[in-house]
């Protein structure tokens, strides 16, 4: 037990290096952001990560934690929904990705990956968010949700502006104003964009706006 808890807390410490990304559900689709700076310790490793990243046509999800892990179950993820529609000859449902997706996780819970996740997709039964930590933990989030050392900042502005029925174009403001609000406030935080991925019924659209 003594070790399962030290890896839980390398997890909580890696997730503090710095991340900030957002989902929120909106009434025509999902939409996911993420700011672009990667540290690795006091330097700044990149400034245009790659933090959203599109599982499959009606599937993407954010990444906070460490790259590595993160990229790996993207790969994992991205060839199991694959797999599955060529078996099934249909795609696999948002919430049955997300249990994939925990099951995942908490087979490896002994040597968990160092990662907390927002999994959103649009499908036969509309727009979903999921969010997931390391153990596997799974919450269906109704409105929004953010990840990261950041999260604090961001979940404020969009406690304050976020509306029911709001629009995939209001969302993607709204979550652009919430990881500048965070890049604003948060070392951990930056980069020179924002990532901003719409997912509806006409598929999975990932734009970068510069950050000003």
């Amino acid at each position: 037990m003594n070790s399962l808890n030290d890896e839980l807390s390398k997890s909580v410490q890696l997730r503090k290096t710095g991340t900030t990304t957002v989902g929120l559900a909106c009434k025509d689709g999902a939409i996911l952001a993420a700011e672009s700076k990667s540290t690795l310790g006091y330097l700044i490793a990149s400034k245009e990560s790659e933090k959203v990243l599109q599982l499959d046509d009606h599937i993407a999800m954010t990444i906070a934690g460490g790259s590595g892990d993160a990229q790996a179950l993207a790969r994992y993820l991205k060839a199991e929904l694959k797999l599955f529609s060529i078996e099934n000859q249909r795609k696999l449902s948002v919430a049955g990705a997300a249990t994939l997706l925990s099951n995942i996780l908490q087979g490896s819970k002994y040597y968990p990956y160092y990662v907390q996740l927002i999994l959103a997709g649009y499908d036969q039964t509309g727009a979903h968010i999921f969010d997931l930590d390391p153990l596997g933990s799974t919450e269906e989030e109704r409105r929004f949700f953010s990840t990261g050392s950041g999260s604090p900042m961001a979940l404020g502005v969009l406690e304050d502006a976020y509306k029911d029925g709001i629009s995939v174009e209001e969302g993607g403001k709204l979550a652009i104003r919430a990881i500048k609000s965070a890049i604003e406030r948060d070392i951990g935080s930056g980069g020179r964009v924002i990532d901003v991925c719409t997912i509806t019924k006409d598929g999975v659209k990932i734009t970068r706006t510069k950050i000003e």
